[in-house]
């Protein structure tokens, strides 16, 4: 799948100060993003804070993100949850005609065997209409998806095309890059290890500081896939620090103080997430000032 070669990024849902969903900020943020050179989006993911969200206001979300794309971009929309019926239901009702793939994220909380992780995307493999992206984040779910389970997946079912792995941890990384089947897309679900991960045959990303500064996050990736590897570290570690930052007190809270400086958005988030301090406000405001 060349479309997801490259720099996917997380959108947020931008909210206005009474906490409703700020449309013209989000339109705003897609026309920034795909500006920036950034190769794909990624709708209703935990960075767009999907869980805070009512049903009608994540259907505000999508609608508002296929008009302000107008099909520059492909689109992947999060489709998982623990609730393996529930996530069935959604993907034999909902229309994805815009979409060109989900990203599904591993039952969280349940805490299943890999036996139950492999059933879990089994049934959501053979619901799917388009194709589906594995999500890996064990820091986020309380379980790990073992590369053995993934190369499972990926093998008895044609329309499970990548993970986006974000264990952080790049010998898991490369046990996946090295067993995955020939066109199996292993993309990076951490910033800070995206370029180690890149060089040694990944696909790309799919990001939150991308998104904060898609100009120089989406081409460090497009270099590191070219092998030019000391352009693709000088961009690195010009970004390391804000990566940082912006993890530091959740996210996407971090990103979000980005998005105010840019004059973007608000940088409100919904509880139980809370605004960074003013300390870590400076530090991301002076840093977004100075990138040049």
């Amino acid at each position: 799948m060349q479309a997801f070669i490259g720099t996917g990024v997380a959108l947020v849902t931008p909210f206005k100060k009474d906490f409703s969903v700020d449309t013209e900020a989000l339109k705003k943020i897609v026309n920034y993003v795909t500006d920036g050179g950034v190769e794909y989006l990624v709708v209703l993911g935990t960075t767009g804070e999907s869980a805070t969200l009512s049903q009608d206001e994540k259907e505000l979300v999508i609608t508002t993100v296929i008009e302000a794309n107008k099909g520059r971009l492909p689109l992947v929309l999060g489709v998982g949850g623990n609730n393996t019926q529930k996530v069935v239901q959604e993907l034999k009702t909902r229309n994805f005609s815009q979409f060109t793939a989900i990203l599904s994220v591993s039952p969280y909380y349940n805490k299943p065997t890999q036996e139950g992780i492999y059933q879990h995307f089994k049934a959501v493999s053979e619901a799917s209409p388009i194709p589906v992206i594995l999500y890996n984040v064990p820091g986020r779910t309380a379980s790990n998806m073992t590369p053995e389970t993934v190369m499972r997946l990926a093998n008895d079912f044609k329309n499970v095309i990548g993970i986006k792995e974000a264990a952080g941890d790049i010998v898991q990384a490369m046990k996946l890059i090295q067993h995955k089947p020939k066109d199996f897309l292993v993309i990076s679900g951490d910033d800070m290890i995206t370029l180690p991960m890149v060089l040694a045959g990944g696909s790309g990303v799919i990001s939150v500081i991308g998104e904060g500064y898609p100009k120089e996050f989406s081409q460090m990736v497009r270099l590191g896939l070219n092998k030019k590897v000391d352009e693709a570290y000088a961009l690195h570690y010009k970004l390391m620090d804000s990566i940082d930052m912006i993890f530091e007190q959740g996210n996407p809270a971090g990103v979000k103080e980005i998005f105010k400086t840019l004059n973007l958005s608000e940088n409100t988030v919904r509880l139980p997430l809370v605004n960074v301090n003013d300390d870590l406000a400076k530090r991301l405001n002076s840093f977004t000032k100075n990138l040049s």
